[in-house]
Formats: structure tokens, C-alpha cells, sequence
């Protein structure tokens, strides 16, 4: 199974830019820990990071068929994309948001999250941990669905069989 983690703008500088709020972890350590627990759950991870909206949109639109799950933080994005939010919508593959910061401890700008709702979960506020627990998550909702998916395979096969 293929996880796509897609990352909004600025999440290129974490380790630079506002440490009191993102912490000192730079991204290419949040995606390490990641990857490494893909790989001891045999799943496929892929990291895309964007600072354009329109780039983000095309990387959501191309999981469509390529992906099992995603994993995303629109960054500043959360608060102002219907695009993003309408490509999530769109592509109907199991999405997780995170934030690194509780965004409803915020600005209050930042209390609106227009992606949230066509997402199965957020975590915010957990620090690089979020991602951790988005992984969690993530191989929890897509090892229920392969298990579902072969329930009904099953079933459907046995229906075949009574009606033959």
C-alpha cells in the first residue's frame, strides 16, 4: 500500500523558522521517521513538498489511482484553500491533516480549517509526533479497509457460488 505525504509551504524551513512554535526538527527528519515506519509496515511513502497551491492541487489530483492513503499539511493553505480542500474532496482516498502546532491556540485566522472536513482525522499541536500518530492512523484506516474489501470479496464470491 502507497502512502502519499504531502507537505504546504513553508514546512521547508521547520528547523529555521519559528522554533518556539515548530520545534528544531528540520523536514528531512520528520520524513526519515516516517519512512521508516512505512517500511517496517511494508507500506510504499512518498514526500512532496510545495510552497505553490497549484502544485499541491496537481499532486492530490495525481494519487487518484497511484495512492492508497494521504497524509497532508496544507500549512497556511488550511485556512485559505478551497482548491486543495475541493481536490481532497475529489480524489475520495483516505487523507489524514496535520499541524504541527495546535492551530486552535493560534491567531484566530488559523481556528478555521477549510480542509478538515473532507479529511478523515487532524492532529494538531503534537509537534513532529503528529506525524507519527498520522502514520498510526494511516496503517490502522488502510488495514481495515484491505480487510473490508476482502469481506467482500468473500461474500461475493459465495453469493456466486449459491446462485451457480
Amino acid at each position: 500500500m502507497k502512502i502519499v505525504v504531502i507537505q504546504g509551504p513553508n514546512l521547508n524551513m521547520l528547523g529555521v523558522r519559528e522554533q518556539n512554535i515548530y520545534g528544531p526538527m528540520k523536514l528531512e527528519d520528520i520524513h526519515a521517521q516516517m519512512k521508516a515506519f512505512a517500511e517496517q509496515n511494508k507500506h510504499e511513502i512518498e514526500f512532496f513538498q510545495s510552497n505553490l497551491e497549484g502544485e499541491i492541487v496537481d499532486r492530490i489530483q495525481e494519487c487518484l489511482g497511484d495512492a492508497d492513503g494521504i497524509i497532508i499539511n496544507p500549512a497556511a493553505y488550511t485556512h485559505t484553500s478551497i482548491a486543495i480542500r475541493d481536490a481532497i474532496a475529489a480524489v475520495k482516498i483516505p487523507t489524514l491533516e496535520v499541524h504541527l502546532s495546535n492551530i486552535y491556540q493560534r491567531e484566530e485566522f488559523r481556528h478555521k480549517s477549510l480542509t478538515a472536513p473532507v479529511c478523515a482525522g487532524q492532529i494538531a499541536g503534537m509537534g513532529p509526533y503528529g506525524y507519527h500518530l498520522a502514520m498510526v492512523g494511516m496503517n490502522q484506516m488502510l488495514t481495515e479497509i484491505k480487510m473490508m474489501k476482502e469481506h467482500q470479496a468473500k461474500a461475493q464470491a459465495a453469493q456466486a457460488q449459491a446462485q451457480a
